[in-house]
């Protein structure tokens, strides 16, 4: 009987635990119950999220969301309603290392159980979403930042996309 209550409490957490997960990278805690990615925002922070660098997604499946530097035309680039919108100018992509590893397994899905989204991390849920790392003037701050690296510039408000050349902005 006692086994029966350990395995029930024991499955109850991990069912909680999938269902009502969230992570924090750099600190304890997540901002927030809306939060299931949140980064740690010190002051001075010069580090952003790096997108993946590829050169198309051919024969995948994709979904509304999906970012990437694509280095056929080296921009960012986000999938939405079928179709690839850049998020910046042509930039370079003459810093970044090819990864020429095989792919294994489907990724890293955070905040559902499980998806259909093929990604290396796959952020799924109905009601929660990533805080971006917070970053001051990346243009000015940031000293050598990556093509494909993306941060929230809390002295414009705006999202900050790096192209490989320049930084890109979107309010």
């Amino acid at each position: 009987m006692r086994n029966i209550k350990n395995i029930s409490v024991a499955v109850a957490l991990i069912a909680f635990n999938v269902l009502f997960s969230q992570v924090a990278i750099g600190k304890q805690t997540v901002d927030g119950n809306s939060t299931v990615l949140d980064f740690d925002n010190i002051p001075g922070n010069t580090k952003g999220v790096i997108l993946p660098a590829t050169s198309g997604l051919p024969g995948r499946t994709l979904v509304n969301g999906t970012f990437v530097f694509d280095t056929t035309d080296n921009k960012v680039k986000v999938f939405e309603n079928n179709a690839w919108k850049p998020l910046s100018d042509a930039g370079s992509s003459s810093m970044i290392v090819a990864n020429n590893s095989a792919d294994l397994g489907k990724g890293v899905v955070m905040g559902a159980s499980s998806s259909t989204a093929d990604g290396v991390l796959v952020l799924e849920s109905q009601d929660k979403a990533m805080i971006l790392p917070k970053v001051a003037t990346p243009h000015i701050n940031v000293k050598n930042p990556y093509p494909g690296m993306i941060c929230y510039d809390t002295t414009s408000k705006t999202l900050a996309v790096f192209d490989g050349l320049v930084w890109n902005y979107w309010k």
